[in-house]
Order: C-alpha cells, then structure tokens, then sequence
C-alpha cells in the first residue's frame, strides 16, 4: 500500500522547474504586529476581482483571500483524496492535516516545531498558490513561496512605538502590556520563518515593503494594483 505522507512530503513542490508548471497569480501579505494586513487583503481581494486579466476575452474570476474557512477547504479536499484512496497512513495523515488546519485558524500555527506538520504546511500554502488568485496572509506564506513566479510578496512594517499605541487603541491594552504583545508576536513570527527557510527573514525576501504609520489603506491598495500591473500578473484595466 502507498505511504501518502511520504510521498506526500517528498515529492510536493511549489514549481516544476521541467514543465514550467507554476501557480498563481498569487499574492503573500507578511505583517509586523500591530499593522492589519487582513484589512489590506480584503481590499484587495475586492479590487482585484472586478479586473481582467491576462486573457484574450475578459474574465471576472474572483479573487480570494485566505481566511481559516478557505485553509480548511483546502485540508478537507485534501482529506477526500486519502479517503478516496487507500493509504497505509490514512489515519496519521488525516490527523496531520487536522492539527495543521487547526493551528492555521487559532494562529498556533508558529508554535509547531514537528518538520512533517511543518512540511505539511507548506504543501498546503503551495496548493492554495496553485489555485491561482489568492492572498495569502502571514503563516510565512511569503518564504514559503519566495521562489515561485507569477505573484507579489509584500511586507507590512511600522516603528514599534506605533505599533505599541495602536495595539493600545484597538485592543485597549496598557503600554506594558501592547510591547509585551509587539514583542512576543514579532519573535515567533521571526522564529517559524528561520524554521521555513533556515535564516531570519531579509528586505530582499519580499518584492515590496511599505511603511503602515505613513499610509492609508486605500494608497497601499492602489499602489500594489500599480506595481500588479506592471509586472504584468494582471492585465491593463480598460474602461468601456
């Protein structure tokens, strides 16, 4: 009988360096704490979806950001594959997939520490990419995927002492409390991605970083449009 978790682990891959077979148009939202990359996401996923893209007739395909209901569309999907087959592992694979799809919803997803759930994670951010117009926030979607064509990986960063008083504001926190919570977050954070990729992340991991404190929403919304444009990951936009 096949292992599915070892074939699994061993032969998932993001590109196809021989077929060229990449996912995508895809995009990864990285975030410091204190800066609301799903407010971001949201946005885009509207803006996006009202394109046309690179095609020779106009299609409105919907653009979707990865929220916990759409990661678990995915593990569930994934789940009926080792139902419909016959696995040797079924049973740990389907727990493997579970446990993932769990820490993806509750965020603990930067406490795993196991390499097969971790290995796990990935195979399941490079299906989602290869679904093709989708925005991946945190979970180091970005590292994961810095390799692959055909998508944007932004970074979301602030000065800390913004990042303090914001979390103040919205969370109603004491100065103490919003730094301890600035600087818990930004280290696991910081410890998955050197989990993922072996080293702490750097500038040159993402295609575009944008200040958070000096920005509206909407001017980081229209500039990544712009910048999608011009990479050519979605076609020019004509009026009718």
């Amino acid at each position: 009988m096949k292992n599915f978790l070892q074939s699994y682990l061993l032969n998932n891959k993001c590109v196809n360096l021989e077929t060229g077979d990449y996912p995508g148009p895809f995009l990864t939202i990285s975030r410091q704490a204190g800066c609301s990359a799903k407010r971001i996401a949201i946005k885009l996923s509207k803006i996006l979806t009202g394109y046309s893209y690179m095609a020779e007739t106009k299609t409105d395909v919907e653009w979707r950001w990865v929220d916990k209901d759409l990661f678990s569309a995915v593990v569930n999907e994934m789940i009926q594959e080792i139902n419909a087959d016959e696995f040797e592992d079924a049973e740990e694979a389907i727990l493997f997939l579970k446990e993932v799809g769990r820490a993806f919803s509750d965020e603990t997803i930067y406490d795993i520490s196991d390499q097969k759930l971790i290995e796990t994670l990935k195979g399941i951010i490079c299906r989602l990419a290869y679904q093709g117009r989708t925005i991946i926030v945190g979970r180091s979607s970005g590292a994961i995927l810095k390799d692959v064509p055909n998508k944007l990986n932004i970074r979301l960063e602030a000065p800390t002492d913004w990042r303090i008083n914001r979390m103040m504001q919205i969370k109603e926190m004491t100065r103490l409390e919003a730094t301890n919570y600035i600087n818990e977050a930004d280290k696991k954070r910081d410890a998955f991605i050197e989990k993922i990729i072996g080293r702490k992340a750097e500038n040159n991991d993402f295609d575009v970083i944008f200040n958070y404190a000096s920005l509206e929403d909407d001017q980081i919304v229209d500039a990544v449009i712009n910048i999608l444009r011009n990479k050519k990951i979605i076609a020019q936009h004509h009026e009718i």
